[in-house]
């Protein structure tokens, strides 16, 4: 069995999953003093780290163990101190803060031949957050572990952003898919622990992981004042139904009696724990002056956001005025997982104009050309789904290499609009729901 495939018992069952990241993860720890993987709480960080613990012999340290907390809180150099020449993993780094200055002198002493001395990990974008003053620039390489990818899921090779980046749309291996399968998508996430759970067990495992951890993590990067819990409470299922759509805080605001300065702050927090995701809008040329600067919000994990808008099946979600918006964020989130172990290394964007046409993806190469991404749950597709794609081509000109729309569908077909080239692909494909 290879190393990188770690295993998750589930009702009794052993699955397994190969985390893409893992190869990478590796190779960072063999060019870099110090890795920071960040991630979600339960997506698989700490069965990562051990493994990876076990396969390049770093000595595995949690700061989630009572005793090991209260030495590094208490004398954070001594600690790291006593490490000597160890490599070491330190699980659930954010709890100690303190830290950072103890690991960076270490750093600093290293030989420049020494690599891989600390793997750090995290469920809170520590080095991103206000509260911590010191960075390590230099040492640190840093990587994003989220909820499992659908193709993770179905032991699928494709990276998408690779494919994308490729060109070469022909002839694609992919099954027709359903809106139900979609819906049964979206419903399930990529927790590794609901995968397999019945529809009780896993509202059960989301209403635990939102009131024992989530809520209570808030405080590791708040400085809670008043009772920040039930506008916490408020806000995160708020969040969830806006999902897929431009992220206005004086809505938030106006819905929730927060101030505008407050909600920004409650978003970001929960932007640093790996709950949402800002997209910020595409803004080059034309689009500077006629498209939006507003960003996008997407729930990382669109199981998580149906449990907070009361969504237990797929004939509710279905019929739901949130299921365009709940597709589009597993299509960004699935996007954003692959560009983690992509080859090829892209921003993700969003497109609006100031006439409503819209681009739900923009990808943006290193040497800025862009490929725009449109998410369409319907199996067939017309020309005018392409509008939001042609007014991305009208601002980007030259710089747009292609233009996709994933939809329900099982072919790839090309399309001719206003003179420009773009391709229908299978959704089924992307999400490994066929071949290849």
């Amino acid at each position: 069995m290879p190393e990188h495939i770690l295993e998750k018992r589930i009702d009794s069952t052993p699955t397994m999953y190969a985390r893409r990241l893992q190869p990478t993860l590796g190779e960072l720890l063999a060019e870099f003093r110090i890795v920071y993987l960040t991630g979600p709480r339960q997506a698989g960080k700490t069965t990562l780290a051990r493994s990876v613990s076990r396969d390049m012999g770093l000595e595995y340290l949690t700061l989630d163990h009572q005793a090991t907390f209260e030495s590094a809180r208490s004398d954070p150099h001594g600690f790291v101190r006593s490490l000597g020449g160890r490599r070491a993993v330190l699980d659930e780094f954010q709890y100690v803060p303190a830290l950072i200055p103890a690991i960076k002198e270490t750093s600093d002493r290293l030989e420049p031949h020494e690599k891989g001395k600390f793997l750090l990990t995290g469920s809170a974008d520590i080095f991103r957050s206000a509260r911590t003053q010191e960075s390590l620039p230099g040492h640190m390489a840093r990587l994003e572990l989220l909820p499992l990818s659908v193709t993770e899921l179905h032991g699928k090779p494709l990276n998408v952003i690779d494919y994308l980046a490729a060109g070469r749309f022909t002839n694609v291996p992919a099954a027709a898919i359903t809106r139900e399968h979609l819906a049964a998508l979206v419903l399930r996430g990529g927790y590794p622990e609901v995968q397999g759970k019945s529809r009780r067990g896993r509202q059960a495992w989301f209403r635990s992981y939102m009131e024992g951890r989530l809520y209570k993590d808030f405080e590791t990067l708040h400085a809670a004042r008043g009772d920040y819990f039930s506008k916490l409470r408020a806000l995160a299922p708020w969040l969830a139904g806006a999902t897929g759509n431009l992220l206005k805080y004086s809505s938030i605001a106006n819905d929730l009696e927060l101030d505008d300065r407050l909600s920004k702050r409650y978003v970001e927090i929960l932007e640093l724990m790996h709950i949402v995701h800002r997209v910020p809008a595409w803004t080059r040329g034309l689009a500077k002056r006629l498209a939006t600067r507003m960003p996008k919000l997407h729930y990382v994990d669109t199981g998580l956001a149906c449990h907070l808008l009361g969504l237990r099946n797929e004939r509710q979600l279905l019929a739901s005025r949130h299921y365009g918006g709940l597709l589009e964020s597993l299509i960004y989130i699935e996007c954003r997982k692959h560009a983690a172990w992509a080859e090829e290394e892209v921003g993700l964007w969003h497109f609006r104009d100031n006439r409503k046409r819209e681009v739900d993806i923009v990808l943006e190469r290193g040497d800025s050309r862009i490929i725009g991404v449109e998410v369409k749950a319907s199996a067939s597709v017309r020309p005018a789904d392409f509008k939001g794609l042609a007014a991305l081509a009208e601002f980007a000109g030259d710089t747009l290499e292609h233009g996709v729309l994933f939809y329900g569908g099982h072919q790839a077909l090309p399309f001719n609009v206003g003179g420009r080239r773009f391709d229908a692909l299978p959704l089924g494909m992307l999400l490994g729901a066929g071949g290849g």
